[in-house]
């Protein structure tokens, strides 16, 4: 007997960073020396006070089912940090807790989104919005942003890609892949418009700790009231504290969008881990120091990274206001006697010619960029550059 997927699933693609970093591991199992400069994970251990809290858990016993929507100690603690953090206030009905962040957009997803209807999204985009907003019968609008504007999303440009079909738009502010960060200027600017727009915002600020040479963070929610009302915040712990195993990230918004979220996970995963519940509530009560001192390290790495990229003829690369990516632009590089045609082939020969692995911005929605990471030591650094440099050297030769 054939089997028929579902329509669904068959215009949809695997991960593309995913896809790098496992044919990284099937070189690495063949013995090959390979620096991954593609995933996006911090390679800082967990914080050992939100370690040990997962270790506690265990021993403790907390093990057990907690409520759908996640524990009410971490959500107090997700309440206590946003009101910190950017003065915003909300109840615990309107937090949500799930597995990771990328649960809570996909959750969002099927609580707002269906046939007919179409969502904004800026590109370069995370490479699983489009998929996330297919996968529940709508439409992905892809509105391109310029290296030249920082690839910062322009309210005119906004305003024109707005329709009566317009569901939601997505803001991944600092972003991935490019590293771009909005100041409270741009986003009043983007707020006019969103705010006399009939649609929801959803606001990705998962890379929200990420930011350099003294830039601090707002959120879209805190402009003004009526934002806030329509303002779907996502977060989590996996890159502020190095968690992205631990699996917990969060939504904070309406109340009606968090129940309706809070239903289909009851049907799905029910909660997220006990043990990871109880870690996430240390993390984000233990303060602020241990991520700060992650992030001073970040910012060093993304000087040198930038530094040693541009020193590399063929490549260009704008330092970026935040997250923890380079996305140098590659199409000096390219040309008919060049066996790199695209940021893909660029890519595949980084990896397989100096054992380099970056990501290709075609799935980003950036054909003539790549992703590297900076999110690996200094040793690691110095040496995938280095190989980069020369693999770029004989590529032109």
């Amino acid at each position: 007997m054939s089997m028929q997927l579902a329509k669904r699933v068959l215009g949809i693609s695997p991960s593309a960073t995913l896809a790098m970093a496992a044919l990284a591991k099937s070189m690495k199992a063949e013995g090959r020396p390979v620096i991954d400069l593609g995933l996006g994970e911090p390679d800082y251990p967990s914080p050992p006070f939100a370690a040990e809290a997962g270790i506690a858990a265990i021993r403790e016993g907390y093990t057990r089912y907690t409520p759908p929507g996640g524990s009410e100690e971490l959500k107090a603690a997700i309440i206590e940090r946003i009101k910190m953090d950017a003065g915003l206030s909300y109840h615990p009905k309107e937090i949500l807790v799930s597995c990771g962040a990328k649960h809570v957009l996909y959750h969002l997803a099927q609580v707002l989104f269906e046939e007919g209807d179409e969502v904004i999204v800026p590109a370069p985009y995370w490479v699983s919005y489009p998929d996330q907003i297919r996968l529940n019968g709508a439409t992905p609008v892809i509105v391109p942003t310029r290296e030249a504007d920082g690839f910062l999303l322009q309210p005119n440009v906004l305003r024109a890609a707005i329709t009566p079909r317009t569901k939601a738009v997505i803001i991944n502010d600092p972003a991935n892949p490019t590293g771009a960060a909005y100041e409270r200027s741009d986003l009043l600017a983007l707020a006019e418009v969103l705010t006399e727009a009939s649609l929801w915002v959803i606001s990705d600020e998962i890379y929200e700790k990420f930011l350099y040479d003294g830039g601090a963070h707002v959120s879209l929610a805190t402009l003004s009231e009526t934002l806030k009302q329509k303002t779907i915040v996502v977060n989590g712990v996996s890159k502020s504290h190095a968690m992205t195993g631990w699996r917990i990230g969060y939504a904070a918004g309406p109340e009606e969008i968090i129940r309706a979220m809070e239903t289909v996970q009851s049907q799905s995963t029910s909660n997220p881990a006990s043990i990871s519940q109880r870690a996430a509530t240390a993390a984000l009560r233990g303060g602020t120091a241990w991520t700060q001192a992650m992030v001073s390290e970040f910012e060093k790495r993304r000087d040198f990274v930038v530094s040693e990229i541009n020193r590399i003829p063929g490549l260009h690369c704008a330092k970026p206001a935040g997250s923890f990516y380079v996305f140098p632009n590659v199409t000096g590089l390219m040309g008919s006697k060049s066996q790199v045609q695209s940021a893909h082939d660029l890519s595949m020969y980084l990896l397989k010619e100096a054992g380099v692995v970056t990501v290709p911005g075609e799935p980003f929605g950036a054909p003539g960029y790549i992703r590297i990471s900076y999110a690996a030591t200094m040793e690691t650094l110095i040496e995938g550059v280095a190989r980069i440099r020369t693999a770029v050297f004989n590529l032109s030769t």
